[in-house]
């Protein structure tokens, strides 16, 4: 038995051992396997130091607009002293979802490059179309980065006010609505709302 199995892996085994122009193929596979590593390694190195408020205020644009609105909200500072970041709220926590948040958002990278908002009145001018954009991409997702917190099957609704527990039972707990839809201005200053539907 032993005999006919090595009989079967023999051919595979010299060719791995057989020599390229200047290495053997099984070096090249472990070479490659190494490079693997060392790459996935540092993609995911790179892809979570992206994903910081750190990396994320470090441009003036968000330090100096919407960080210092989030800083006055209770996502910022509160009894419990939990305190969301900017991914928790704008980037996805499983993995899939968070490489289609990161590709989305290497486009947003051009607003900085060619100074799109890179002064306050240029921020203003632009708020609306940003926040709509943000609030489409939550309504898309069911509200994903919000319900990673606030998983309405974990509400206790007793205790929270009969106006919102009502609203929260009529319409998350029928799935006809998401956070996104009645909670838009909850960790920053909402655009000018003229015109726009409310939740």
């Amino acid at each position: 038995m032993l005999r006919r199995i090595l009989g079967w892996l023999r051919p595979y085994l010299n060719t791995l051992r057989s020599p390229s122009v200047h290495y053997s193929l099984g070096f090249l596979v472990a070479a490659g396997f190494v490079a693997g590593i060392l790459f996935w390694g540092g993609f995911n190195t790179a892809l979570e130091a992206t994903n910081t408020e750190k990396f994320c205020t470090g441009c003036h644009e968000m330090r100096d607009n919407v960080f210092q609105e989030l800083k006055t909200t209770i996502h910022y500072a509160n009894r419990s002293g939990v305190r969301a970041t900017c991914p928790d709220c704008h980037v996805p926590h499983d993995w899939t979802d968070k490489i289609a948040r990161k590709m989305q958002a290497s486009k947003e990278v051009w607003g900085k490059v060619f100074g799109t908002i890179n002064t306050r009145e240029k921020f203003v001018d632009h708020r609306l179309e940003l926040a709509m954009h943000e609030w489409a991409r939550l309504k898309a997702n069911d509200s994903l980065e919000c319900r990673n917190c606030h998983d309405y099957d974990s509400m206790d609704l007793t205790r929270q006010g009969s106006r919102a527990a009502q609203i929260h039972k009529r319409w998350l707990g029928t799935r006809e609505r998401t956070c996104i839809d009645c909670h838009k201005g909850v960790a920053h200053h909402l655009p000018d709302m003229t015109g726009i539907p409310q939740g």
